[in-house]
């Protein structure tokens, strides 16, 4: 997990774990790679494993987990949207929950699957929300129309959010999350 003075801030009202593909990707370097593993020779032949570098945070996402390239394209997009959720933060937040955020919301409750496309989003909001209300998770969730717990609920689905989450609210001298 990065610390606390690595974590990139951003100044643009968009998170880029937020932005489409297309757009995502104008600011990214793609490099084709080839990994060991599974796969026997083929695998080993072919630069079928894909890094892609987010060039403005340098965060990275890769996968070589197939031998199909455009599936491992895929894997490293999603990963790099949940890498840039987990350690980039935007300097302020939008006055109201996003668009998205509301359309997951149910019954104060967020309904995602980790593995889904809104899911880096989602964190994405989450994050900068908890951040921006100084790690005060009951503020963050009242602004967002779930409970405390709920948030503490999500930003567990990816366990370096909450961990980094932990560790800024003992640097600010605040208890742990459970």
């Amino acid at each position: 997990m990065t610390s606390a003075d690595n974590i990139n801030l951003l100044s643009g009202k968009i998170h880029p774990a937020c932005l489409d593909e297309d757009a995502l990707l104008k600011d990214c370097k793609i490099q084709h790679v080839k990994r060991s593993g599974p796969g026997g020779q083929h695998r080993n032949k072919v630069e079928t494993g894909v890094v892609i570098k987010h060039l403005p945070t340098n965060v990275m996402g890769e996968a070589s987990e197939t031998r199909q390239q455009a599936r491992n394209r895929q894997a490293a997009l999603f990963r790099l949207r949940v890498n840039l959720a987990v350690e980039c933060r935007l300097e302020n937040i939008p006055e109201h929950p996003s668009t998205l955020w509301k359309r997951r919301l149910s019954s104060g409750t967020v309904k995602v699957n980790l593995e889904h496309h809104d899911f880096p989003a989602l964190l994405a909001e989450a994050l900068d929300t908890i951040t921006h209300f100084q790690f005060d998770v009951k503020s963050a969730s009242q602004f967002l129309g779930c409970s405390s717990s709920q948030l503490i609920k999500f930003c567990k689905k990816e366990p370096r959010a909450l961990s980094w989450v932990n560790q800024m609210r003992q640097q600010a001298g605040l208890h742990s999350l459970k």
